[in-house]
């Protein structure tokens, strides 16, 4: 296994995905990070499900890059068939690089869809991971 690889598989880990749940994926292209794609379904052993998966999900994991359109809508998409209190990843590319989102509009997005922001790291040589949570009902 290569450095990179070995790299994405602690990535993977750090997503807290676990064997058996199903993770949904959202804007996949020919851009996103393989070896961290392969390192989740290593993890959950088994592949991600696309954009048109109907049934229940335990974590939705979503590409987005500058030009994909409203954020706020893929975050809504991606809660439609996700488990209470699954977790929403936004992988962004990283500042720099072309496609770049900044935190205030990956923040900005997950408010107006009834999210915030948690944490987030670099998930891949070229891509950022923010993880997204449900507003609690109190202070």
């Amino acid at each position: 296994m290569s450095e990179t690889a070995d790299d994405a598989t602690v990535a993977a880990a750090r997503l807290g995905f676990t064997s058996g749940q199903v993770i949904q994926e959202f804007g996949y292209d020919d851009d996103v990070d393989e070896d961290l794609r392969s390192g989740l379904a290593l993890a959950t052993g088994s592949d991600l499900v696309d954009e048109d998966y109907d049934d229940v999900t335990d974590g939705a994991l979503i590409w987005f890059r500058d030009g994909d359109g409203d954020l706020a809508d893929a975050l809504v998409d991606a809660l439609t068939v996700l488990d209470d209190n699954g977790p929403i990843w936004v992988l962004t590319p990283k500042a720099g690089r072309s496609g770049h989102v900044s935190h205030s509009d990956i923040e900005e997005a997950a408010t107006t869809a009834g999210l915030h922001p948690m944490t987030t790291f670099a998930a891949a040589p070229d891509w950022s991971a923010t993880r997204l949570a449900t507003r609690g009902r109190g202070r």
